[in-house]
């Protein structure tokens, strides 16, 4: 199944952008939005209120004063009409005839009269009656005036301060705003806490959703236990019906993929069954057509017909032996491990493929020192073995082909095969561990490229010959069952998925670059264990290796 790229994650929230911010962030300023606003206008509107009431009491008293100093004025005659009765702290008087200001003052906080400045008088000469009400700022502070004609022809203003009206105003507006300023910090934390609780729920199913994604749902058992909390799936508000909804969703999808594992395990059951029940005939027809080969007589046709049964059944017999593998690698049985030395295995593995396939250019690039790594033995032989017969296969006579083996600087042990034949097309590399895919018209080349590849390191090839093996043993058997099935002609495809299978099998990786004149695949096997854990069996066949191909191998000089 190809692997789908991994979704990116948003780097972080960006205040420029409100569609990037949380919901709950953006309820909270909107509510605390709406609540600026109303206490706004409501202090808008209880200003205007209390300003138009202060001022109609003002001027209530400002007519009550100019009243009394009019009456006094006519009583009195030119006497000053801050001497009338009942004036009261801070009320301003003045007469004015022919145009000059007569006898202007007020009363100051001590009740002692105060004269005005000439600037004060230019102001009140300006006033008329027809003005009314008038708010003016003199040198004594901000007082509203008012002008009235007297019967001799002059006239009297009167004034009252506005230091009242204005202190009265600003105490209203300092209230008002520490009363919206507190109350907008804990309806804000309030509603804070409680969109927070209220929106819980739509965490929970987040969390869920998230761990649902994380699950490798493409293949294998999956046990899909993970479900949003009843508390959050209650179908009776809009955030528990989506939870009920991704509850019964994920049932959904349980039940899918547990239908779908029960179907994978009936075919890799019938593909086990099938292939391990193949075995038995195809080693019947192989044996009674080599039977048949040495006792029997036929025509040069009829002896290349029984050799083409054989042939074929010699292929077939190693599809069977491919598939079983892949089924019960499928079924995760466990390794055989013990430590096994790659430098030693891609020896033993290279001049396997040089027996086989003398005309291309066999290399090694080996370290001096072994790398060994804890793994199945068999299997990894079979890793390097489909590695270089995939290499021989798809490419002509004179090909070069590099086998390495090195420790990473993580720790982890590195087997590489590098060709420098003609390539997988660009098309087929994604597709190229999959089952029973060939790529033969693209990598398949009746004149090999000799030329090396830009950067790759030649070695002098090795001796031709088998490596040595006792008789009967695992690495013969298995070096005997790859030279048996190089000889069968073409591929069944599956070889690169057994590979992709065993390295997994091993918590490693393999992986492949190709362009036109060089093609590498790359095995990443984790660190071995210290020495100390190996088993006798590994100790001793460690023991028993051959020296001198590995010596033959590090003696190597690169080509000019």
């Amino acid at each position: 199944m190809a692997e789908r790229p991994a979704r990116t994650r948003p780097s972080g929230l960006h205040w420029r952008n409100p569609s990037t911010w949380h919901l709950r962030t953006r309820l909270v300023l909107v509510t605390m939005a709406l609540l600026v606003a109303i206490c706004g206008a409501v202090g808008v509107v209880s200003y205007a209120s209390m300003d138009s009431f202060l001022s109609k009491q003002l001027d209530n008293q400002l007519v009550q004063a100019a009243a009394r100093a009019r009456e006094f004025g006519r009583t009195g005659g030119r006497a000053d009409p801050l001497d009338a009765r009942g004036q009261g702290i801070g009320t301003l008087n003045a007469r004015i005839v022919d145009d000059s200001v007569r006898s202007a003052g007020f009363l100051a906080e001590d009740a002692t009269r105060k004269s005005l400045t000439t600037a004060d008088d230019e102001i009140l000469l300006k006033l008329t009656p027809r003005n009314g009400s008038v708010d003016r700022t003199l040198s004594a502070g901000a007082y509203r005036l008012v002008a009235a004609e007297t019967p001799d022809g002059g006239m009297i203003v009167t004034g009252l301060p506005l230091a009242e009206k204005q202190n009265t105003l600003a105490s209203l507006v300092w209230t008002m705003m520490l009363v919206s300023a507190g109350g907008l910090v804990v309806i804000g934390l309030a509603g804070t806490a409680l969109i927070r609780r209220t929106m819980k729920p739509l965490d929970q199913l987040s969390e869920v959703a998230t761990q649902v994604s994380r699950l490798p749902l493409d293949a294998g058992e999956v046990g899909l236990a993970v479900r949003v909390p009843d508390a959050a799936a209650h179908p009776g508000t809009e955030v528990g019906s989506v939870g009920h909804a991704l509850n019964l969703m994920l049932d959904n999808v349980s039940n899918a993929l547990e239908a779908r594992q029960k179907s994978e395990m009936k075919v890799r059951q019938f593909v086990a069954d099938a292939s391990h029940e193949l075995r038995t005939p195809l080693t019947a027809i192989r044996g009674y057509t080599e039977l048949m080969r040495m006792t029997e007589h036929f025509t040069p046709d009829g002896q290349r017909s029984l050799a083409r049964v054989q042939s074929q059944s010699e292929r077939m017999t190693t599809l069977v032996e491919d598939l079983l593998l892949l089924a019960r690698l499928d079924e995760g049985q466990p390794l055989k491990l013990s430590e096994v030395d790659l430098t030693q295995l891609a020896i033993e593995t290279v001049s396997d493929e040089k027996v086989i396939a003398p005309d291309r250019i066999w290399h090694l690039e080996l370290p001096e020192e072994p790398v060994v790594v804890r793994g199945d033995a068999t299997q990894l032989h079979q890793v390097l073995a489909n590695l270089l017969s995939n290499a021989r296969k798809h490419t002509g006579p004179g090909t070069m082909v590099v086998t390495g083996v090195r420790r990473a600087p993580d720790g982890s042990a590195v087997m590489t095969v590098t060709d420098n034949g003609p390539g997988i097309a660009p098309g087929f590399v994604d597709r190229v561990f999959a089952r029973f895919t060939r790529a033969d018209s693209s990598r398949k080349n009746p004149v090999a490229n000799t030329t090396p590849a830009p950067g790759q390191t030649h070695l002098h090839s090795l001796p031709v010959h088998p490596p040595r093996t006792l008789p009967g043993s695992r690495a013969a058997d298995a070096a005997a069952a790859s030279i048996t099935s190089a000889s069968a002609e073409g591929t069944s495809g599956l070889g690169l998925s057994i590979v992709q299978s065993i390295v997994e099998a091993h918590g490693g990786t393999v992986s492949v670059t190709s362009v036109p004149g060089r093609t590498e695949f790359t095995v990443r096997l984790p660190d071995a264990p210290p020495a100390a854990e190996a088993t006798g069996e590994a100790k001793a066949a460690v023991a028993k290796k051959d020296s001198r191909p590995l010596k033959a191998a590090q003696d190597a000089t690169p080509l000019p």
